[in-house]
């Protein structure tokens, strides 16, 4: 089941009904009746949980903004907080942090790839957001979600 990163900031009843889609393909795949616990059967598919994939997929969309990889459109959306001359002197100026962009509309503006991307990327720990390679950090953040 393919998450698409747009999905971010949906309302929680419709989150609720993807994940009610993603229980029903795993009992469905791995023979399970309805009744049937499906968190052993998410994991034993390795199946992170429809939020999990959307924070997954939205992280691995920054990573390579982050490291010069991704088309300029996209990575010109993000902003590093040290590179704000008034943070460079501040912790934030030496971590992984973005900066979060202001938003006017609180229903489309607060949904938009620039304004979630960096809220979600600046909850991951540092030590995720300070990989260098997108396969490790791809595997690494997969690990947290699942442990999480």
């Amino acid at each position: 089941m393919a998450t698409h990163p747009s999905l971010a900031g949906l309302p929680t009843c419709l989150l609720n009904r993807l994940q009610s889609v993603l229980h029903a393909a795993a009992r469905l795949v791995c023979g399970a009746r309805n009744y049937d616990y499906v968190r052993p059967l998410l994991q034993e598919l390795h199946w992170l949980s429809v939020p999990d994939r959307i924070t997954f997929k939205l992280t691995t969309l920054v990573f390579p903004c982050m490291h010069g990889l991704a088309q300029a459109y996209l990575a010109e959306t993000l902003n590093r907080a040290a590179d704000v001359d008034s943070r460079r002197r501040l912790r934030s100026g030496s971590s992984t942090a973005l900066l979060v962009p202001k938003t006017r509309r609180r229903t489309l503006g607060d949904r938009a790839f620039p304004v979630v991307a960096t809220q979600v990327w600046n909850r991951l720990p540092t030590t995720l957001t300070s990989q260098s390679s997108l396969l490790m950090f791809r595997q690494q953040l997969e690990t947290f979600l699942f442990e999480q």
